[in-house]
């Protein structure tokens, strides 16, 4: 039986690729480009500097305004900021009572001391400020009493004691002396200036002699501490005082803690050369806040001058 077989054809179809026109050059292509997210103008607005401070202990901001108002004492967790040595005096003295003393007295450079940048272009650098020294001293009223003054800048060279320094204490002391006046010196300072070496050592003895003769003339010397008091002038005439009053959280010692630990291979307890762990242990009389510290020392002076008073009245000396 014959068999039958059928082929199956496939038709071939050819593929055509479809032909791409080029555009021509008349034609502009636009493509639409998508929105940066930061091309948005920000609603954050610069803040000019000189409106606000961040205060270093409880991270608030503080207007300057203020600030100063308040003595430049932050208002929600009363850290005090560093304040100018011609501010502190404002605020204590009645107005127009002050009278500033030595206020020529400049330092030189008596050693020619040369290192990273030379003791004389210091110098003549802060010499350019309100003040000529580390130090503004005079006469002047606080309440009812008539004062010699001496207040500290820390913003010369770190508050450092040198032979003017020294001085201008020395004359400030004496002239207490010999006028009967109670003494009030505010100290912030790093300790002796070591760009005057020996010559600033000695200021320590100066001063402290100076002291011995107004306390042999039973005369009052309050010592105020702010932060810092340091080194050399903590080893000399802060320390003497009558009365010992320090600003709330001032930094007082001698050497640094660091060295401290470092010599004596121990560690140190905490608040460790603070104002509040040294009236602990004995050596301040009264932790003052700067808002307090006029009417606090006008209250001292009442009990401390009352006998002096007593016998001016009486016509004695």
């Amino acid at each position: 039986m014959a068999t039958t077989s059928f082929t199956k054809k496939t038709l071939g179809l050819e593929t055509m690729e479809p032909s791409v026109t080029p555009p021509s050059a008349e034609t502009q292509t636009t493509f639409l480009k998508k929105p940066k997210l930061g091309s948005a103008p920000s609603r954050k607005r610069d803040i000019p500097e000189g409106l606000w401070t961040k205060c270093k202990k409880c991270a608030a901001m503080i207007y300057d305004k203020e600030l100063d108002a308040n003595l430049k004492v932050c208002p929600k967790c009363q850290f005090h900021f560093p304040i100018g040595a011609r501010e502190r005096i404002h605020a204590l003295v009645e107005t127009c009572s002050f009278e500033e003393s030595d206020a020529t007295m400049e330092s030189v450079d008596i050693l020619k001391f040369k290192g990273a940048s030379s003791y004389a272009s210091k110098l003549e650098h802060y010499k350019k400020g309100s003040l000529k020294e580390a130090i503004c001293t005079g006469i002047g009223r606080i309440g009812k009493h008539r004062v010699a003054l001496g207040v500290m800048e820390f913003g010369f060279l770190g508050g450092s004691m040198g032979s003017v320094v020294g001085e201008r204490i020395a004359r400030l002391v004496e002239a207490a002396t010999d006028k009967g006046l109670p003494l009030i010196i505010v100290s912030t300072s790093g300790g002796a200036r070591m760009y005057e070496g020996v010559f600033s050592l000695m200021q320590l003895a100066k001063t402290c002699g100076a002291l011995a003769y107004h306390a042999k003339a039973r005369l009052p010397y309050i010592s105020v501490l702010t932060n810092p008091t340091m080194a050399g002038v903590m080893a000399s005439y802060a320390a003497v005082g009558d009365l010992i009053l320090a600003e709330p959280g001032a930094m007082i010692g001698f050497a640094g803690p660091r060295v401290i630990e470092s010599t004596t291979q121990s560690e140190l307890p905490p608040g460790f050369q603070t104002a509040e762990f040294l009236t602990v242990h004995g050596l301040i009389d009264a932790i003052v806040p700067r808002g307090e510290m006029k009417a606090r020392l006008c209250y001292y002076l009442d009990y401390l001058m009352v006998g002096r008073e007593q016998l001016a009245a009486m016509g004695g000396s």
